[in-house]
């Protein structure tokens, strides 16, 4: 195809990484509103979330203006497509930020139950996940690709060690803690699905670079003989 395509690809690239870069944002300010217990910051993540539905919108259309009038084949296609996906996974991310803000104005009028340390630690293992994505579509760095994936072991751990700990440590033994941690159940949950976006993400550029279905297929993800 003409050379101007590729720069149009370009600006889908552009366009992909600044809604990444304020998905990430919103998933890190979502978690300091809590450890802060900060209302303005919450609200933010909620007014904000307009601007990545709008990007979104852009994107798809831009995605659908390049079909319909470039008609791509093969993996600019693929890659087209893939784009498409990609900014359905990191929109809802940014929705799961804002139920986490939701929480937090839940919580503003009541003393935390405990100090904050793993729901830190697994933010930060979702905004990991989640840039960690973006970079192997962009880089194709499949074996960046099946890190992202190989990571939710470790999510798994932290999410069922904040729910062992509120529910046994605390819901069981008084009751009277149950309206501080079920918000807090919840934002480790939404913390989970975001890491399972991101997981998404990760699986199908597996899929768009080798052609390989990983989902549900681990032997494939641990296989180091593979090729980028």
């Amino acid at each position: 195809m003409e050379r101007f395509f590729d720069k149009e690809l370009e600006q889908l690239y552009r366009k992909l990484k600044d809604m990444a870069e304020l998905v990430k944002n919103s998933i890190q300010n979502s978690i300091d509103s809590l450890k802060s217990k900060d209302q303005k910051l919450a609200q933010k993540v909620i007014d904000e979330d307009r601007f990545i539905d709008e990007l979104e919108i852009s994107i798809d259309e831009a995605c659908l203006e390049l079909i319909a009038r470039r008609q791509p084949v093969a993996y600019d296609l693929r890659f087209i497509t893939m784009v498409m996906k990609i900014t359905t996974d990191l929109e809802r991310i940014a929705d799961l930020s804002v139920d986490i803000a939701q929480r937090v104005l839940e919580l503003l009028d009541k003393p935390l139950l405990k100090p904050l340390i793993d729901i830190p630690k697994l933010s930060e293992l979702a905004q990991r996940m989640v840039k960690s994505a973006i970079d192997s579509f962009i880089n194709q760095d499949t074996h960046l690709a099946k890190e992202v994936c190989l990571s939710d072991d470790e999510v798994d751990k932290l999410r069922d060690l904040i729910q062992d700990e509120l529910i046994y440590d605390y819901m069981v033994k008084d009751s009277s803690t149950v309206p501080r941690a079920i918000p807090l159940l919840l934002i480790a949950r939404h913390l989970e699905r975001i890491c399972d976006h991101a997981t998404n993400i990760a699986e199908d550029i597996i899929y768009m670079i080798q052609a390989k279905i990983v989902k549900h297929h681990r032997e494939k993800l641990e296989n180091n003989n593979d090729k980028k």
